[in-house]
């Protein structure tokens, strides 16, 4: 290895940097690479990003989209193999669910869907269920209430 201070670029790897306004013969002499007259020509002589020269920018021609729902019922979904640690017998309900970890805090409906096993018999109150999830806890000999809409 050699030493740090002796440390160089790879070559080609490296520009000078571009002097202008140092005389014509340097190529970026008089008007300094900016070419004649005109708005780039001048100082400050640039326009905000999506400026059209007083056209209509195409940001505002774009109509705007999209829609929000105000009656959007939100449900917290949990599947069934999430409720196989659950002891036979046991109640699981919002608040459960809730303490256990398997829904967010905030939630206030839970829909219960069909995705895994079960084999403890439990007693589920949700707000809505898939047929497959009822289905796959009444198989196991649990019981599912539905409890809102």
């Amino acid at each position: 290895m050699g030493n740090l201070s002796q440390l160089r670029p790879a070559n080609g790897s490296t520009r000078a940097k571009k002097r202008v306004g140092r005389g014509v013969g340097s190529g970026l002499g008089k008007t300094a690479g900016r070419g004649q007259k005109g708005q780039k020509a001048r100082s400050g002589g640039s326009v905000r990003p999506g400026f059209e020269g007083g056209q209509m920018p195409l940001h505002r021609r774009l109509p705007k989209g999209g829609f929000t729902n105000i009656f959007r019922v939100e449900y917290a979904t949990i599947n069934v193999r999430s409720l196989a640690r659950a002891k036979s017998g046991t109640v699981i309900d919002l608040a459960y669910l809730i303490s256990e970890g398997l829904i967010p805090s905030n939630s206030t409906k839970v829909k219960l869907l069909g995705s895994g096993n079960l084999d403890a018999r439990i007693i589920v109150r949700v707000d809505k269920a898939s047929a497959g999830a009822i289905e796959k806890v009444k198989a196991a000999g649990g019981v599912v209430e539905v409890i809102g809409g």
